[in-house]
């Protein structure tokens, strides 16, 4: 038979509402009955029914994961990480994909959150980066943490993980440089994800800080999919004005541009450098291996939910700020210019 709460005080020689308190984490419990408890839940393989927890008192025990992102190795980072720190905290994980264009986007969220109850959000670009979308969730009475690129947090309205994005794409656009690269080109993702503009400043600065021009015949607007690079790739290197490195918003652009250009005959890297970003399953598994910047999504991605558990239980500041350089990795893709 399965365990039951009244089973874990039984073993541990506690009271209920003991093994309640350790469960939900409250600081006021020693530390000493705190172990003797969990010995028991894991000598018990005890699981708290967490609907039931849910419905029966005022706390909620589950978070939110919202999203509005094409890129399934990045969704399905953060889903792992989040999910970590909730199987370590109890808490359940609501997944909740919807269109941050959509003009019943907040009613849709503001639905969810009444029906389920939930903690709190973690929310990633580009809802993280709408203020006035975040107010209105925070006027909910829920508790937010929000994904972000950048160095500085924007506003105080919710503890943030901010993502340097800026730094790693100057090491990015560095690297390039050093390898002798003048003509280097940029294809960019979503313009209303701040990683975008980030990762567009840094290499315009790299640029600008080894005296090279900035030519905005080798800057392509794109999306952040695999045929977004296929696409900005064919048309980068069918211009009078060729490339000899490409610099993609992430690491799908740059297997497409990988792509594109295996398929113009073109060798990578003799002929053609290609880096990436965030260190994706996709970085690896081309051939060659793509240049790029570890961020580490799923770490990210638990801390925020670590940071908003902690805050729904008011054990942490208000604007709690954490943050995170993404880290160049050089590989095969990248190559002295000749």
């Amino acid at each position: 038979m399965k365990a039951t709460i009244n089973d874990v005080a039984k073993q541990a020689g506690v009271s209920i509402k003991t093994v309640s308190r350790v469960m939900n984490n409250e600081s006021s419990v020693r530390q000493l009955t705190r172990e003797k408890v969990m010995e028991a839940v894991n000598a018990l393989h005890y699981q708290p029914n967490l609907a039931a927890r849910n419905l029966a008192g005022t706390k909620a025990y589950s978070i939110a994961f919202i999203y509005d992102n094409p890129n399934a190795y990045y969704v399905i980072d953060m889903q792992n990480g989040i999910l970590a720190a909730c199987k370590q905290q109890g808490f359940e994980l609501l997944i909740h994909p919807c269109q941050a264009k959509s003009e019943h986007v907040l009613d849709e969220i503001a639905d969810m959150v009444r029906k389920t109850r939930v903690a709190g959000l973690v929310l990633t670009p580009p809802f993280s980066e709408m203020p006035e979308f975040v107010q209105k969730i925070i006027d909910l009475d829920v508790d937010v943490v929000r994904i972000m690129s950048g160095d500085v947090a924007p506003d105080e309205l919710a503890p943030c993980i901010m993502v340097n994005d800026h730094a790693a794409s100057v090491s990015i656009t560095q690297h390039l440089i050093d390898l002798g690269h003048k003509n280097i080109a940029f294809i960019g993702g979503e313009a209303a994800h701040m990683s975008t503009v980030e990762r567009l400043r840094g290499y315009k600065q790299a640029l600008t800080d080894n005296d090279i021009a900035i030519d905005e015949r080798l800057i392509i607007d794109g999306e952040y999919s695999f045929e977004s690079g296929v696409h900005g790739a064919k048309q980068l290197m069918s211009e009078d004005v060729r490339p000899t490195a490409i610099f993609s918003c992430n690491d799908e652009i740059a297997a497409g541009s990988l792509f594109a250009a295996r398929l113009m005959g073109i060798s990578i890297p003799d002929q053609l450098s290609i880096a990436g970003f965030e260190n994706s399953p996709f970085s690896r598994q081309t051939w060659p291996r793509l240049t790029t910047a570890n961020q580490p999504n799923q770490k990210i991605a638990e801390d925020a939910a670590n940071l908003l558990i902690a805050k729904s239980r008011k054990q942490t500041a208000q604007n709690s700020v954490r943050h995170y350089t993404p880290q160049l990795i050089v590989r095969d893709s990248t190559g002295k210019s000749h």
